[in-house]
């Protein structure tokens, strides 16, 4: 039998996009775009989550611990589109398994699914751009004022609509 995915996801294209993908490469998949349609699902046997970090209101980092409990899943992998350290120490300390960046490629998806064994990351040998430092410094100290922009902002001694325009830019660190 199939292993079965949940995706829980808000964006209803990328979550179709991924539920196609993983169905051709023979995964059962169960999506949640809301957070009523997870609160309806089943607890049936599921192996892997793929979860959303910022999950509607929702902070993703909130929902791994019960996720775990309710499913218990072999794998439950972090797909943020606001990849930093930050976010990720943060949600493999909560207990996710993985993190990866949004958008993500299926070779990489379905290996992350498959690796059964953690394998150590591979390091660069490129040191951060200025650019990325900015982006982890923004990212830790959002994390510690749990996503409050506004607390951020005052902390980071800059104007709130200055961190908001940093924050909808594309992660340096996807580049």
């Amino acid at each position: 039998m199939a292993d079965t995915v949940l995706i829980i996801d808000d964006d209803i294209n990328l979550l179709q996009a991924l539920s196609s993908r993983l169905e051709r490469a023979g995964y059962q998949v169960v999506t949640a775009a809301t957070k009523a349609e997870l609160d309806m699902q089943p607890c049936a046997q599921v192996d892997h989550i793929l979860l959303d970090l910022k999950f509607g209101e929702t902070n993703g980092l909130e929902l791994i611990k019960p996720l775990k409990m309710r499913f218990n899943p072999k794998n439950l992998v972090i797909l943020t589109g606001y990849a930093s350290l930050a976010t990720s120490v943060a949600a493999i300390k909560a207990g996710a398994t993985d993190y990866l960046a949004k958008p993500i490629q299926t070779q990489v998806l379905l290996q992350t699914l498959a690796t059964d064994e953690e394998l150590p990351p591979e390091l660069s040998d490129q040191p951060l751009t200025p650019a990325q430092l900015e982006w982890e410094h923004i990212q830790r100290v959002m994390q510690e004022h749990q996503g409050n922009i506004s607390a951020t902002a005052r902390a980071l001694g800059m104007h709130r609509r200055t961190l908001q325009r940093k924050l909808s830019k594309h992660s340096p660190l996807k580049q």
